[in-house]
């Protein structure tokens, strides 16, 4: 019940399963080499990405910056390296802000 009062007010159905049995605590390990980040901080650092995974992206990002500046430099969501947004009207329309929140991380 209270799943479906949660999507009635608007919230996003994976933010509305929190409430559901299945929505438990995990714990994961990963291996990425340094391509396969630059693509998965291009997916999860979006705007579009779901909130816990792009949190989760953009503390990752942050260590590989500090870590490898230069490898990382434009690293991001996909229009902080292409100048442009790929989701066409997918889009978050917040492109501006992206790039300047993105240029003033280090």
């Amino acid at each position: 019940e209270t799943y479906d009062v949660l999507r009635e007010h608007g919230i996003p159905p994976e933010d509305a399963r929190f409430v559901l049995p299945i929505s438990t605590e995990t714990k994961i390990a990963m291996t990425m080499n340094a391509r396969e980040l630059r693509h998965f901080f291009t997916l999860r650092c979006c705007l579009r990405a779901q909130w816990e995974i792009r949190e989760l992206a953009n503390r990752i990002l942050h260590v590989c910056k500090s870590v490898a500046p230069v490898l990382f430099e434009n690293a991001g969501p996909s229009c902080v390296r292409l100048g442009y947004c790929p989701e066409a009207e997918l889009t978050c329309g917040k492109m501006e802000q992206v790039l300047e929140n993105y240029r003033n991380k280090s």
